[in-house]
């Protein structure tokens, strides 16, 4: 949530916010605004609640003098409602200071009562004014912006990430962070600032990573970055490896629409140079496999998708490593004080890498010795910095906030693990590891197949669009992709969903069972010995017999479920486990189709950010 940008450079600081900040939508807001140093010395500022269409219209009406120097801001409303005076950036000192926030600041309360004391006027209900204020007041007392920063960070409680430009010093914007994200673009005679590279990846793909608790000055020519306690440090340079273009529509009508199309080269990007002679070779881990030796359960912690995708691996994981796995919910990890040790293996998931619960509870598992391993999906993110060892899917941006190819990507992630784990614990033969590899390199080319069936899914979706509810079933494998069905209705759709393990029916839910309910049945091979399928049958002919509408996604030949589906959507053929990688493509077209039925936002649903970076 919440978009910053911060540049310095030649006079086109306002296309280059306003380009930024068109890029960083994906993670949710609803205000705008920018802050420019202009060619005379002054600052100007506009914000505005709403699209930032709202904001650049109001700038087409009135003109704000470009610069050299600028910061610029989207904001997901916390302290205060999403109106004009409590959009970003807030000013002080007279009008020459101005400031932009992302987090939240935990002891607001006590510092503008502070401040008020001391005749302190404010124009807004944020926490973050109470920044602008103390930059101001310090920065008087200073004379340099970047100690006057240093002196206030060090009083604030909370997450932060906070850039600062006053008229008096032109030609530098000053940022600090902690437990929030920033990063730094570094380019030819301009250097830029922003919540990810997105906010600079048109400009530039050279990049470094800010540290917690650290500060970045930036001029057009230099890079400074210290500590909290104003200690010097060395940051790490990192290459961008997508293009501007990346995140962009490329005529598909919805990013989501894009980003679907996109999953068949998540998965073979995830996998490229890392299957060496039918074997995996996850580099990354070589420095932790002494470690991972000694390794006796692991837990995955994650949110959302994320956490859906981590209870695909548990299956993979176990069955062919012989390691126990739990999933957790990582914002409820901590909080029950669990049991960890040198021996666990601790698996964070997260797209963004910034997921501020997920963030904790990787520092929590840190704190407690157990082997942190981060999944993610963003070069140069606080996870994985902050974690012993990373796997990165290399899904490219995912710009549509509720998440696609991050899923697809994240499972193939946590199968290569698995493989990985099987192959130094010799829990698995050479043979047998050489035929699961074969069989998940068949997966994008499956995916690509399962997407030909976009247009009847598109028409189930619009005969549905007055639907107000809708059920999924899965067992085994099939059950977290009942979950991640029914997670994408709701925040697309905004209609009620529900995912239930299949046999969860009778303890409960097919008191749900009405005539004319919508259930999605995600239906096992029957060509698994060990396999679910006649059970997930004898579930569907229960809930048609009390009246339900179901569709069945099953695979290719597979007869025994025609007689009792209202409707199958086929997959190809694939190995029992690598199955819910093509199972999840249609009910990801579904969700989106059915919003887009409904005339919904499929990019930017009501209230949901991209990255949630506050707890």
């Amino acid at each position: 949530m919440c978009g910053i940008v911060g540049y310095v450079g030649s006079d086109k600081s306002i296309e280059v916010l306003l380009g930024g900040l068109k890029r960083l939508e994906y993670r949710g807001y609803d205000s705008a605004g920018v802050a420019v140093v202009g060619p005379d010395g002054t600052l100007g500022m506009r914000k505005k609640a709403g699209k930032l269409q709202v904001l650049v219209d109001d700038l087409a009406e009135h003109p704000l003098a470009n610069g050299a120097t600028g910061i610029g801001h989207t904001r997901w409303a916390t302290h205060g409602g999403p109106t004009d005076g409590n959009a970003h950036p807030h000013l002080s000192d007279g009008g020459r200071l101005a400031l932009i926030h992302n987090g939240i600041i935990e002891n607001f309360a006590e510092l503008k009562e502070e401040l008020l004391l001391e005749g302190v006027q404010f124009a807004s209900e944020t926490d973050s004014e109470v920044a602008a204020h103390l930059v101001a007041r310090a920065y008087r007392e200073t004379g340099d912006l970047t100690e006057a920063l240093r002196a206030v960070v060090n009083r604030l409680e909370g997450a932060f990430t906070l850039l600062v430009v006053h008229a008096d010093q032109p030609g530098v914007v000053v940022g600090a962070r902690r437990n929030s994200p920033l990063v730094i673009g570094l380019g030819d005679g301009e250097n830029f600032l922003g919540s990810d590279v997105a906010a600079f990846v048109e400009f530039t793909q050279r990049a470094m990573a800010i540290g917690q608790d650290q500060i970045v000055t930036i001029t057009p020519s230099h890079v400074a970055v210290i500590d909290f306690a104003g200690t010097p440090v060395e940051a790490q340079e990192f290459e961008v490896t997508w293009d501007a273009s990346a995140a962009e529509k490329g005529g598909w009508s919805s990013f989501m629409a894009k980003e679907i199309s996109e999953e068949p080269e998540a998965v073979a990007n995830t996998l490229l140079g890392r299957v060496v002679d039918g074997m995996v070779h996850l580099e990354d881990l070589d420095a932790i496999r002494d470690r991972l030796l000694t390794v006796n359960r692991v837990i995955v912690i994650a949110c959302g998708t994320a956490a859906y995708a981590g209870i695909l691996g548990k299956y993979a994981i176990e069955q062919w490593s012989r390691l126990p796995v739990e999933v957790e919910l990582a914002h409820e990890f901590r909080y029950r004080d669990p049991v960890l040790d040198q021996h666990t293996l601790v698996v964070s998931i997260s797209q963004s890498g910034e997921t501020m619960d997920t963030l904790m509870a990787v520092k929590f598992a840190r704190e407690q010795g157990a082997q942190v391993l981060s999944i993610c999906n963003t070069q140069g993110a606080t996870i994985p910095r902050e974690s012993d060892a990373v796997i990165y899917t290399h899904a490219g941006p995912e710009v549509a906030v509720a998440s696609t190819k991050a899923f697809v990507a994240q499972g193939t992630a946590l199968f290569l693990l698995g493989l990985h784990l099987a192959t130094i614990r010799g829990t698995l033969s050479a043979d047998e590891i050489a035929q699961q590899i074969d069989d998940l390199k068949a997966i994008p080319e499956k995916i690509s197949r399962v997407l030909e069936s976009g247009e009847r899914i598109k028409t189930l979706a619009g005969w549905m669009a007055d639907t107000h509810s809708v059920l999924f079933l899965g067992r085994h494998v099939g059950y977290p992709i009942a979950l991640e069905g029914a997670l994408k209705l709701k925040e697309l759709a905004y209609i009620h969903a529900e995912g239930f393990a299949a046999g969860e029916l009778k303890h409960g839910p097919i008191a749900l069972i009405e005539p004319g309910q919508i259930v999605f049945v995600i239906v096992p091979s029957p060509r698994d010995p060990r396999s679910l399928h006649p059970k997930v049958v004898s579930n569907i002919q229960e809930i048609r017999a009390r009246g339900a509408r179901v569709i069945a996604i099953a695979e290719d030949g597979d007869a025994a479920v025609l007689p009792f589906a209202d409707e199958v959507i086929h997959i190809p053929l694939a190995a029992p486990l690598f199955e819910p990688l093509l199972a999840v493509v249609p009910l990801h077209i579904f969700g989106m189709e059915l919003a887009s039925a409904k005339g919904l936002d499929v990019d930017q649903p009501r209230n949901l950010a991209k990255s949630v970076t506050v707890e």
